[in-house]
């Protein structure tokens, strides 16, 4: 499995959600084939990159390749919500040092200056909740609660505690949550790889479909933004504030509509 051939010159930039937005578990596949069909025909007519932005780790998100059938890889991934790899033409994954050396470095120290707040949250989450403290290497901090209830009130209450944390933040999708640092996540890496492949925001594209996908989404960022219909209420409404497409399909097959409105629907003077 490899990557398409580069265009010599990209001129637009695509990035898709994958768990909820591309692709759906329950799917045959779960990333439906007419997608990559549409990608095919605007790698040929517009000259696309496009990409996975993820809060999977790189290896799990390999397996969802295999998983949902893809015949090419995608251009770029961005992991974990901020690591950027390139695929080659051997079809390896190849990290993007200059973007991921710094994103640990920055990350460490910050949970080593913000251990007394995180103490703090883990403490009420422990004491208060039913949901689990999840710490491992990559990973400093997360939790995971039992419902999405339950996940709600825990955000209510970790916001005030860290409002006087300059970099701290967290992204949440479901019932998991991830802290991390304001300047790496999903909007930070994708434009980062827009300046790497030289493409203005007018020519940004991005679909998500849960809490985590909010900065990717940001219209300062992207200049074209769509949720599918499966997309929680806040992305609906953020999409729909900022002028962008709520679809009406949902996941892999809302991704396809998504496009098709932004690059294949004929113009009226056509």
């Amino acid at each position: 499995m490899k990557a398409l051939p580069t265009p010599p010159s990209p001129t637009v930039l695509l990035s898709f959600d994958f768990d909820g937005t591309l692709h759906h578990s329950a799917g045959d596949p779960p990333v439906p084939a007419a997608f990559f069909e549409v990608i095919r025909r605007l790698r040929e007519e517009k000259g696309v990159i496009w990409g996975i932005n993820t809060g999977r780790a790189l290896p799990y998100m390999i397996e969802g390749f295999i998983e949902s059938r893809f015949p090419f890889l995608p251009d770029w991934v961005v992991a974990r919500e901020r690591e950027i790899y390139f695929s080659n033409l051997a079809g390896q994954w190849l990290p993007h040092p200059e973007w991921n050396d710094r994103c640990e470095r920055e990350i460490d120290s910050l949970f080593r200056q913000s251990r007394n707040v995180l103490l703090e949250i883990r403490q009420l989450v422990e004491g208060h909740t039913r949901a689990q403290w999840i710490e491992m290497d990559g990973e400093p901090a997360g939790i995971i609660s039992q419902t999405e209830e339950e996940m709600e009130w825990i955000v209510d209450r970790i916001e005030p505690l860290v409002i006087g944390e300059d970099h701290l933040t967290w992204q949440r999708n479901s019932i998991y949550l991830r802290f991390g640092h304001r300047g790496f996540q999903k909007g930070t890496s994708l434009v980062h790889l827009a300046k790497h492949y030289s493409i203005e925001p007018a020519n940004r594209f991005a679909i998500g479909d849960s809490h985590n996908d909010i900065e990717m989404l940001d219209p300062t960022h992207v200049g074209m933004t769509a949720c599918p219909a499966n997309a929680v209420d806040a992305i609906k409404q953020r999409i729909k504030s900022n002028g962008g497409l709520v679809t009406q399909a949902s996941h892999g097959h809302g991704s396809i509509e998504a496009l098709r409105h932004y690059f294949l629907t004929p113009k009226a003077s056509d």
